[in-house]
């Protein structure tokens, strides 16, 4: 991904979402495009027409934070899209982001500590993911809540990207599919700026891209996203529709590693159903054990 073509494609998207009505300046009846114009950007910015051109063109490298600041607060950027200008403008500097070194090492997996503790949560859903969206981990629950995408994988470790964009049976799991896959895209987007260097991201984008029409048109709207908090919906297979408040959890020491723990509202259905999702996961669990025990033995 070229940095300079990154940034330019980045600044325009923000600069064409932003009407004139948004920042208190009058539309007027001479605009064709979308959007903010640049010398009404520059403006709001704080700097010159000819200066705000040089940045959308790709120019960040020699840009202050002030400058950034002021870009940010000009194009009505959110905390996740501010960051994002941020590394977009380190890799264009004299001193881009390192190489990632994902290659040299060995794939990750939850020491056994973690394992423990994932599987002590009894009461609610526990994923490790990275940023492709990889699902590296997972308590019972999580197993049993992401049950269709674990099974129709075709890769390890599974991926809601791919699931998302690849598989139908995604579009009834996820009750609002077109949210929950916009968010996808703005988070592996994120990812890219964090480690432009990494091969397996790359070959992942390209892979969809080729693969799904609204992959490659959510990829270029730009959009960046930071797994905080939130409410989501799905509909399980087994137990039907649940409504799950989640909340992303940074690793200390694993940069780019997150746990998201989702729970039920007490007394709610959704936590009935939960519970329900639970009691099934386990009688899996035990059935699965069952039928390896027969075949040790056969």
């Amino acid at each position: 991904m070229d940095p300079r073509t990154e940034i330019r494609e980045f600044l325009m998207s923000r600069r064409a979402r932003v009407e004139p009505e948004d920042v208190g300046l009058a539309r007027g009846d001479d605009r064709r495009v979308p959007g903010l114009r640049r010398g009404e950007a520059a403006a709001l910015a704080g700097v010159s027409v000819e200066y705000y051109a040089r940045l959308e063109r790709g120019g960040l490298g020699g840009a202050s934070d002030a400058v950034l600041d002021g870009l940010a607060q000009a194009l009505k950027m959110d905390d996740a899209e501010r960051e994002h200008l941020f590394r977009l403008a380190d890799r264009a500097g004299r001193n881009p982001a390192p190489r990632s070194t994902e290659k040299a090492i060995q794939p990750w997996r939850p020491t056994s500590s973690l394992q423990w503790m994932l599987e002590s949560m009894e009461s609610a859903v526990a994923l490790i993911g990275n940023g492709r969206t990889d699902l590296l981990a997972w308590n019972p629950l999580g197993r049993a809540l992401m049950d269709e995408m674990i099974v129709t994988s075709t890769t390890k470790p599974p991926n809601f990207a791919r699931f998302i964009f690849l598989e139908p049976v995604a579009r009834r799991f996820y009750t609002d599919w077109e949210a929950t896959a916009n968010i996808n895209v703005a988070q592996l987007r994120t990812e890219a700026g964090r480690d432009p260097h990494n091969k397996q991201l790359h070959d992942l984008v390209g892979e969809l891209s080729t693969r799904s029409d609204h992959f490659r048109m959510m990829w270029g709207k730009h959009d960046v996203w930071q797994h905080q908090s939130g409410l989501k919906r799905f509909h399980h297979h087994i137990v039907g529709d649940l409504a799950l408040h989640f909340d992303g959890l940074d690793l200390v020491g694993r940069p780019g590693l997150q746990m998201t723990v989702m729970t039920a509202e007490p007394g709610s259905p959704d936590r009935e159903n939960l519970q329900l999702l639970g009691a099934w996961s386990t009688t899996a669990l035990r059935d699965d054990e069952t039928s390896m025990s027969a075949q040790q033995t056969s």
